[in-house]
Formats: C-alpha cells, sequence, structure tokens
C-alpha cells in the first residue's frame, strides 16, 4: 500500500488530534501541517520515521567517505577558515 500525503491546518490539527493521530497509525497515512498556508511539520507513521532515520545514516556515511576523499587528495587546495567566510559572507 503506497502511503497518502495529506494537508492540514494547524487550526484542524487543534480540534481533531485524536482523529488524525489514528489515520497516520491505522492507514500509514502522511500529513503535512500548514501554518498560513505554508507546510510548517509532519506527522509520519513510525516506520516512515525509521526509514528516515536510516536514510540520515547512509547521508553521514556519504559525507564521511567524500571528506575522507578530500582529505587524502594531494591536489586539494585549502584556504584559511577566514578567507573561506569572507569568501562565503559568513
Amino acid at each position: 500500500m503506497v502511503p497518502t500525503t495529506s494537508r492540514v491546518t494547524l487550526t484542524q490539527l487543534r480540534r481533531q488530534t485524536a482523529a488524525i493521530l489514528d489515520r497516520v497509525a491505522s492507514r500509514k497515512e502522511r500529513i503535512v501541517i500548514e501554518r498560513r498556508g505554508k507546510p510548517v511539520a509532519a506527522i509520519v507513521p513510525v516506520d516512515d520515521l525509521g526509514l528516515l532515520e536510516k536514510l540520515d545514516e547512509i547521508e553521514d556515511r556519504l559525507d564521511v567517505e567524500e571528506a575522507e576523499r578530500i582529505l587524502a587528495d594531494p591536489n586539494t587546495e585549502w584556504i584559511p577558515c577566514e578567507e573561506a567566510q569572507a569568501a562565503l559572507d559568513l
């Protein structure tokens, strides 16, 4: 079953919290919460949260591999932190 994604307003969430949580738990529905027409948060089934955590782990592993590759490359050019910050306008 492919999960569906619905949108509710913050007001709807306040009034229908139990019903919305039931939809998420029983139908595996994903709910995007909007405030003033803009998405601000989401309620997802616990199974989805596990998948998101796995994706975060994979992303972290890929970041480490990329950093190790850059550090091992003798042709990597380094610049002082202050210079990088100035170039990025930080």
